[in-house]
């Protein structure tokens, strides 16, 4: 009998350890419910302007940006050690899939979707393996101060992308300095509506933030800038809009698979894999303390795993865990990941029924979007911290920062 109890109580904690889902389900409430749907439907409000921004980003189809969050909080939700953590694109992992997929694709369009899914799949593997192996400590060897460099160059790279769609001009450009000479020589043919209504976007993004964080704020100023393109003389001033978004759910399918793409992608999924991995551990640990809970690190890399093997099979790029979404899931109430799961309901909902209200939705909004969203990225407080502590310290995140500006973000 005490042989049955402590085979039942070993299997219990392995299941608890393997699918978290299932412990803290077991004390689930309407309550707890209650929370999580506000929650749920904050951060769907929050991510699709966000997702698409970042889709864009990454050189795709908007809609790709969507699926991230659909399929990959979803999925995280039943592995997943993190009860606040929200999964889905960031900036600096869109960056990279944009500026290395523009030289691997030749502008195909179904190649680049194609690619970028590989990638997600590529990923999977990578963390899947690296649970197995139990290789969770690589994120103690990752040093913070190179991190705070490369996040510092990757707001730049990823800013500097943006800056023509805020002033209106076409822009161009491979490497930053010649996106930045581009710019330059583009300027006197700035846009005044568009910019004008760029930073007033800007402005209502940072006040959002800044007085009513953890609410939908962005869902209404997206939804105003659509009515007024649509309804006003605005909307012949030149304003470039996303046009028509397909409807309907991603079509599940297993990405294209050679050797010589396999090949071509790998050391772009391994860069994702290494930023979402640290990324998604520093959010989730963050908000852990917060709410009075542990991470399981390891735990961490097969939710990653499973989560970006089915934004894969679903057509999205590479997923993860960040600190802006999940600093919105945690303001608006979630309890545990079921916020997640209710999120990708109301997700689904939108891209089956909702998609043509976004048509005249302009990119100079989405161009904003990602302009507030980097600030996350750089640190100005630990930068000053380190040139008054340890110049050496401050040397060396220099040294991260201009490699990324120099070499690209990959390669930085």
């Amino acid at each position: 009998m005490l042989l049955f109890m402590n085979n039942h109580i070993s299997f219990k904690e392995k299941l608890y350890r393997y699918i978290p889902a299932v412990k803290w389900l077991s004390d689930y409430s309407l309550k707890l419910f209650s929370n999580d749907a506000v929650a749920g439907l904050t951060l769907a409000a929050y991510a699709i302007p966000v997702s698409l921004a970042y889709a864009t980003l990454a050189g795709l189809p908007p809609q790709y940006g969507v699926y991230g969050y659909l399929i990959g909080g979803a999925f995280y939700a039943m592995l997943g050690t993190g009860k606040q953590l929200a999964i889905g694109p960031t900036s600096a992992i869109s960056l990279i899939i944009g500026v290395t997929l523009a030289s691997l694709s030749n502008g195909d369009v179904q190649r680049w979707i194609d690619l970028a899914s590989l990638s997600a799949l590529l990923f999977a593997g990578m963390s899947v393996l690296a649970y197995i192996l139990r290789l969770s400590s690589i994120i103690n060897f990752i040093s913070e101060t190179v991190l705070v460099g490369f996040k510092a160059g990757a707001a730049i790279t990823i800013g500097l992308t943006q800056l023509p769609k805020l002033f209106g001009v076409a822009g161009g450009g491979e490497s930053f300095f010649s996106r930045l000479t581009t710019l330059s020589g583009q300027l006197s043919g700035t846009n005044m509506y568009v910019l004008a209504f760029g930073i007033v976007a800007i402005l209502l993004f940072l006040a959002g933030d800044k007085f009513i964080s953890g609410k939908p704020y962005v869902i209404f100023v997206v939804a105003l800038s659509v009515l007024v393109i649509t309804f006003t003389p605005l909307g012949s001033m030149g304003f470039k809009t996303v046009g028509v978004i397909p409807s309907g759910l991603p079509e599940f399918r297993l990405p294209n698979l050679n050797l010589v793409d396999i090949g071509s992608i790998l050391p772009l999924a391994f860069a994702c894999f290494l930023l979402a991995y640290i990324e998604s551990v520093s959010a989730a640990k963050t908000l852990a303390q917060k709410n009075g809970y542990d991470i399981d690190a390891r735990q961490e890399l097969l939710a990653l795993g499973v989560a970006n093997l089915a934004t894969s099979l679903g057509q999205g790029y590479p997923v993860s865990g960040g600190l802006s979404q999940s600093a919105v899931n945690d303001k608006a109430g979630a309890k545990t990941p079921i916020a997640l799961i209710i999120a990708s309901l109301f997700i689904g909902v939108c891209l089956l029924f909702l998609t043509s209200l976004l048509k005249n939705l302009p990119t100079v909004i989405l161009a904003a979007i990602v302009l507030v969203a980097i600030r996350g990225l750089f640190d100005i407080k630990e930068m000053k911290r380190l040139f008054k502590v340890n110049p050496f310290d401050f040397a060396i995140a220099m040294i991260a920062l201009v490699s990324v500006i120099i070499f690209g973000i990959l390669q930085g």
